[in-house]
């Protein structure tokens, strides 16, 4: 039973190297989220073995969680740089497939259509502005119109609530919307799909929208993108414990080996 109890160690061990390895080479991802490997204890017994007689087997992963604190702010300049200051997601929307992607990279551009998009060519969506001053209710993909009244677009900013304006060679200020956070009653249940993207999940719940400086969305940091909440002098620390958890498996398995040779030995 030892070889086998270690040997679920020595697999543990490796796991949890590569969710820390997988965190380190993300160290300066924007908006990567770092995880941890959580192990639970594994027992065996039957209603008639002794509680006080009852041995441990091992361990096993239980999970591997995200933690989603904020990560720190990085000054850019760039007008459609945004970072979050607060528990939101952006939600962006992929033209081809339509599929939804919930990001905390606020690294955005705009194509020559006028859709403002991630690095991925996923759509930024907004609240719509209805031209009464409010905004729409669902969701719906960022677009700047090339001209207004005839004069030709000269640039967009993004407020610290949301509010997306564009200006024009003429002097004239147009919000084209606002943008949509997203929240999640369980953001832990996120779906990681790479480019620091996640998508909803049965356990993360559907996403609640909302305008950014309400609730727990937060207010939006024009000109700053969120770099990512990996601690390296932290995960550095996390890989030598696990190293060192993976040699001590290692020894246990190679005393295991010794003891069953002595045992063969004296009965030859």
């Amino acid at each position: 039973m030892s070889f086998y109890t270690s040997l679920n160690g020595l697999k543990n061990a490796q796991t949890e190297l590569n969710v820390i390895s997988h965190n380190i080479a993300n160290g300066e991802t924007s908006g990567f989220k770092k995880s941890r490997v959580e192990f639970a204890d594994i027992v065996a017994g039957t209603s008639y073995t002794n509680p006080k007689m009852i041995q441990g087997i091992g361990a096993s992963v239980e999970a591997i969680s995200q933690n989603f604190t904020l990560g720190p702010i990085e000054q850019t300049g760039s007008a459609l740089d945004v970072a979050i200051n607060g528990d939101g997601f952006f939600a962006t929307v992929n033209g081809t497939t339509g599929q939804t992607y919930y990001t905390r990279n606020g690294g955005f551009t705009m194509d020559g259509a006028g859709f403002i998009h991630d690095s991925s060519d996923n759509r930024l969506q907004i609240f719509a502005s209805n031209g009464s001053g409010g905004f729409a209710t669902t969701p719906s993909s960022a677009q700047v119109p090339a001209t207004n009244n005839g004069a030709q677009f000269a640039g967009v900013t993004v407020g610290a609530n949301g509010n997306v304006v564009a200006s024009y060679a003429d002097g004239t200020n147009v919000t084209i919307g606002k943008v949509a956070l997203a929240s999640f009653v369980a953001p832990g249940g996120l779906k990681q799909v790479g480019s620091s993207n996640w998508t909803a999940t049965g356990i993360s719940g559907a996403a609640i929208y909302g305008q950014p400086g309400s609730g727990q969305y937060g207010e939006l940091l024009s000109g700053a993108l969120e770099r990512s909440n990996v601690d390296i002098a932290e995960e550095l620390v996390g890989l030598i414990t696990a190293q060192r958890n993976f040699q001590a498996n290692a020894k246990a398995i190679d005393t295991a080996t010794q003891i069953s040779q002595t045992v063969i030995n004296l009965r030859t």
